[in-house]
């Protein structure tokens, strides 16, 4: 009962590669600013843009080397200086608002240091604050930079921002700087991936490749590209590639089993899935919970078993895989002993409403409902808001027909939840059983409020409009539910049998009771309608042997023999249609309207046929 999740690809940050060594002589100005500049940020390339999967921030700026203070105050000026080492010690005690206001103070003695600015953007773009980063990068001259990381690092802050226009050409420029540098490439094919321009995405990471041909992220976004484009099976090879490159990247491993998840290619599934859990990878917790769902999914209990009893060593606090565990055996109808594991569960964490509310449910399947509404009360009572358990407790009490007290709970349901159409239809199907139909009218009308196009709720409304004798009501729903569904069986039956049995729209209500029989055709209460219809229209020799079919399938209906003997009658068959009679009022001894009838016709007092004396002596009933 529990909807499984699928799979999803959760992608690693994309930047691990080792950074190429810096080149010399590539500051035409402020050359020895930007030579410390790039010493510093080095470790902030990492602040990208990885937007295949999820935005990330990077690390924090970090200063290695023992003279590094002391270059600094060398190539500032003395405030500045002073200023930005303030900041850069507030940036070690992670206080990012401090190291902020550090370094905006030293560009008030130094307004031109790009090196301040490109510092200062990273911390703001870290933090989330887009706007205040792009402001910074904006006020850095074009020739003050010309490294290639550092380039890369600026268009990756553009590109985060959604400045796509300027993050490309910062990349081109970075490329122009150093055309070796295959980083530069796998940020850009990520940002022309982002804007859908998969063709030149699949042609930069293929130029990138050129410089770092042994790069798993270069196989892993070249795959990207490719499936992007439709090329499923060259996606494969690509991401079979950064596998073979890293055996522990999983966000290559999640792209092959997604794509092997479309063609239904369960083994391999199974084979990629094991390969990156024996791989040695920290990484596991997330994807053994995933791969456990597949197998549960596919029906691979013994696997699947075997990995929760792994996780529940690794952590015995682990709830989530306690509770799967017992439903694993429940799965494989082992249901007392789910039941019994979900109970010392309970009883270690009394407060675990969803547990106690599957052990209802499991409850529910071995038929001990008294323990399942006790397990559902106990949960409502706890929390009165528990939506799942009032919903269950109140389906319950209806599946009992125990409409009266199933009323209450599913009325709080739709309180708690009134967006499911579900619950609103089954508050109205629990009033039109407890045969207070002005409140199953206005229950379902109110569903209806929320999903207009429901044809449950609408067929239902349509009975509870004919319970209340609005017949004009009744045809505009089944219309109505008609126009959404024209194949909607019970519908087409519902208004051809209504038509029938009010003598009106004969020929249409023998073809909506065709098309209703041409959908079900050994539904017996739809081949009633059709017989019945037939008969209204004068077909009294195809309406006898619809109806007599119809006997056949369903031979506890009164309604069905109740028409079989006016047929009889009409063809002047007086014992058959007698007979039949009995029999529609062995089904039903309270339809005064036959008894009337069968007196009318010349039958006698039915009290007296023998029927009625099998009966009352307790030996039986007649048989037809």
């Amino acid at each position: 009962m529990i909807d499984e999740k699928k799979l999803h690809p959760d992608l690693d940050h994309p930047h691990h590669g080792t950074l190429p060594p810096r080149e010399k002589n590539v500051f035409p100005k402020r050359r020895q600013e930007w030579v410390l500049v790039t010493f510093l940020l080095i470790p902030l390339v990492a602040v990208s843009c990885a937007a295949v999967s999820e935005s990330a921030t990077g690390p924090a700026l970090s200063l290695e080397g023992s003279g590094a203070q002391e270059a600094v105050h060398s190539l500032l000026p003395a405030p500045a200086s002073y200023h930005f080492l303030q900041g850069y010690m507030a940036e070690l005690s992670n206080d990012l608002p401090k190291a902020m206001l550090e370094y905006r103070a030293a560009l008030q003695y130094d307004p031109e240091s790009a090196f301040l600015r490109v510092r200062l953007a990273a911390l703001y773009f870290s933090s989330g604050n887009m706007r205040r980063a792009v402001e910074s990068l904006d006020h850095i001259r074009d020739d003050l930079v010309q490294d290639a990381a550092v380039l890369t690092q600026m268009a990756n802050m553009y590109a985060g921002a959604g400045n796509h226009t300027r993050a490309l050409a910062l990349y081109d420029g970075a490329v122009r700087v150093n055309p070796k540098r295959a980083q530069t490439y796998f940020d850009k094919g990520v940002v022309l991936l982002n804007l859908k321009r998969n063709i030149e995405a699949e042609e930069t990471f293929t130029q990138g490749m050129a410089h770092a041909p042994r790069s798993h992220l270069g196989f892993f976004y070249r795959g990207k590209a490719l499936e992007a484009q439709g090329k499923t099976a060259e996606a494969k090879e690509a991401y079979r590639q950064a596998v073979a490159m890293t055996e522990q990247f999983e966000p290559a491993y999640r792209a092959l089993i997604r794509l092997y998840e479309a063609d239904g290619d369960v083994p391999r599934i199974i084979e990629l899935s094991e390969q990156f859990l024996s791989s040695g990878t920290l990484r596991v917790a997330a994807f053994r919970k995933d791969f456990v769902r597949f197998l549960l999914k596919h029906k691979h209990y013994d696997r699947a078993m075997d990995l929760l009893d792994n996780m529940i060593l690794d952590d015995p606090t682990d709830l989530n895989a306690q509770i799967r565990k017992a439903l694993v055996y429940a799965e494989r109808n082992d249901s007392h002993r789910a039941i019994e594991d979900l109970k010392r569960i309970i009883q270690a964490h009394p407060s675990a409403l969803r547990v106690r509310d599957y052990l209802g449910l499991l409850y529910e399947q071995i038929d001990d409902v008294e323990q399942a509404i006790d397990a559902y009360r106990t949960n409502v009572n706890v929390d009165a808001t528990f939506y799942d358990s009032r919903v269950h407790l109140g389906y319950l009490l209806y599946r009992l027909t125990r409409y009266e007290e199933a009323v209450p709970h599913l009325t709080e349901a739709v309180a708690l939840n009134p967006d499911n159409p579900e619950t609103h239809l089954l508050l109205g199907l629990a009033y039109l059983q407890a045969k207070q139909f002005d409140q199953a009218a206005s229950a379902l009308e109110e569903g209806l409020n929320v999903s207009p196009t429901d044809t449950d709720l609408r067929f239902n409304l349509g009975a509870a409009y004919d319970k209340l004798n609005r017949f004009s009501d009744v045809v505009r729903e089944m219309e109505a539910v008609l126009t959404h569904d024209p194949d909607h069986a019970d519908a087409l039956n519902y208004l051809g049998y209504s038509y029938a049995d009010r003598g009106i729209n004969g020929q249409e209500a023998v073809e909506l009771t065709q098309r209703a029989v041409a959908l079900k055709p050994n539904n017996g209460y739809y081949i009633d309608s059709l017989g019945w219809a037939l008969f209204k229209v004068g077909r009294v020799d195809e309406a006898l042997q619809t109806i007599q079919r119809a006997a056949d399938l369903v031979k506890d209906d009164p309604v069905i023999f109740e028409h079989l003997g006016e047929i009889y009658l009409t063809q002047d068959h007086h014992e058959q249609a007698k007979d039949a009679w009995i029999r529609s009022l062995t089904l039903d001894p309270k339809n005064e309207k036959l008894i009337r009838r069968f007196q009318e016709v010349g039958f006698g007092d039915p009290a007296e046929s023998e029927w009625a004396k099998r009966r009352e002596s307790g030996t039986g009933e007649p048989t037809f």
